[in-house]
């Protein structure tokens, strides 16, 4: 029988995270998210002792902030002992959001089973199942007092300075750090291809919150993402990996879902709708299909209507969208809507306006005439922000046609609602 490993890659708990953005929407959907770090945590313990795996590995920001509450560090070091019981070693590596000095002076030691990475210089430790040595760990914590944000904290660790610092040969080596890898420049950054280099099995890393791995058929480099989504960047599932290593054949990850509220985005295309209250269902259909998908409990959207309809002049008034907003958090409890955007079109024969020869007529042609010549409509934005002694964002040059198509969209909106708007 091959010889083979299971553990939880999990990063990015920030335990305290504060959710401002929804205390002015609705204090009771603010106060439900402050719970929901918590609960990912418990699930993230509970997993691991459920699958009984052989141990847990935290990549980092285990803390939302270098001075976390007495309640944050208490929850914290219940899940370590409920996994000490459970006879679950926990390896760990500080993130640039947590109280690297602090935690052992205001709170004190690590349980016995929880081993910390030093942040000034690589360290290694011996995984054994039954005697056996059967993973050799490295890895080094990110401490921002003392970590140069120019400095490879990746240095020094491999395989063979991992066998050299341990003194035994193993089956497996994995490597644990709180890295900007080449995605963030400012936070410890470090060569992906250099740490395949390094004849690691695996590398476990946190910061980056969303999860991801260099190849999905046998994944060397990996972000398991935050456990807990904390705002509308955030969307979709979040949780933890499994991962299974195994000699003579590819590693594998499987991803666990551990967040009790999900953020989503979603387009609602209302072109087919006849009366606002079929706007109400294809929103409500929609949300149910996406909450059915992420298989949460609560989840947040933000909701975007899309689509030529002949209700566009009632959806592009503010209080009518005040009022659907409303209905949708009030016919569900377990949804809620954090903005609800109007992006309709109103239903316009532009070939129609064309013919009849008259302001609109002229607005298109000359619309048309700036699509047919982005690079000169870039320039002359390019100018305009010039002399506002302003850069032009690369963004507006990506998007440069979409914004003149709703530019276009809003002046014959504009036109046809006459001085309402």
């Amino acid at each position: 029988m091959k010889t083979r490993v299971t553990f939880i890659h999990a990063a990015d708990l920030h335990l305290g995270a504060p959710f401002r953005g929804l205390r002015a929407l609705s204090p009771a959907w603010a106060d439900r998210l402050l719970t929901a770090i918590p609960e990912a945590y418990d699930r993230l313990i509970d997993t691991a002792i459920d699958h009984d795996v052989d141990f847990v590995i935290m990549a980092g920001d285990m803390f939302d902030m270098a001075e976390p509450s007495y309640a944050d560090y208490a929850h914290f070091f219940d899940g370590l002992h409920r996994l000490e019981s459970a006879h679950i070693p926990v390896y760990m590596c500080a993130g640039n959001h947590d109280p690297y000095v602090s935690w052992r002076n205001d709170f004190g030691d690590l349980p016995d089973n929880a081993y910390m990475f030093p942040a000034d210089r690589p360290g290694f430790i011996t995984y054994e199942r039954h005697g056996r040595p059967l993973v050799l760990l490295g890895g080094r914590s990110y401490f921002n007092q003392s970590t140069p944000v120019d400095e490879d904290i990746a240095r020094g660790i491999s395989r063979v300075a991992a066998e050299r610092a341990c003194g035994v040969h193993a089956p497996f080596s994995v490597g644990v750090l709180h890295t900007g890898l080449d995605l963030d420049p400012k936070k410890a950054p470090t060569d992906p291809h250099q740490l395949r280099a390094t004849n690691m099995d695996y590398w476990a890393l946190g910061h980056i919150h969303k999860r991801q791995v260099d190849d999905p058929h046998d994944p060397h480099v990996a972000f398991s993402g935050c456990i807990q989504g904390r705002d509308i960047k955030e969307t979709g599932a979040r949780g933890c990996y499994e991962v299974t290593l195994t000699q003579d054949a590819p590693n594998m990850v499987n991803f666990i879902s551990l967040a009790s509220v999900v953020w989503q985005k979603t387009n609602v295309d209302v072109s087919h709708c006849g009366t606002l209250a079929e706007v109400h269902d294809a929103i409500m259909g929609d949300l149910f299909r996406l909450n059915g998908k992420a298989q949460c409990e609560d989840m947040v959207e933000r909701v975007t209507l899309t689509g030529k309809t002949d209700l566009h002049h009632l959806l592009r008034q503010p209080e009518i969208i005040d009022d659907m907003r409303r209905k949708i958090n009030n016919g569900y409890p377990s949804f809620f809507c954090d903005a609800l955007i109007d992006n309709t079109r109103p239903n316009i024969s532009k070939k129609s306006l064309k013919n009849e020869g008259l302001f609109p007529a002229t607005l298109l042609r000359q619309s048309s005439g700036e699509r047919d010549d982005p690079e000169g409509s870039i320039t002359w934005l390019q100018d305009r922000f010039l002399e506002e002694e302003l850069s032009l964002p690369r963004s507006y040059e990506r998007n440069i046609e979409t914004m003149q198509r709703r530019a276009e969209t809003i002046v014959l909106d504009l036109l046809e609602g006459g001085d309402d708007r």
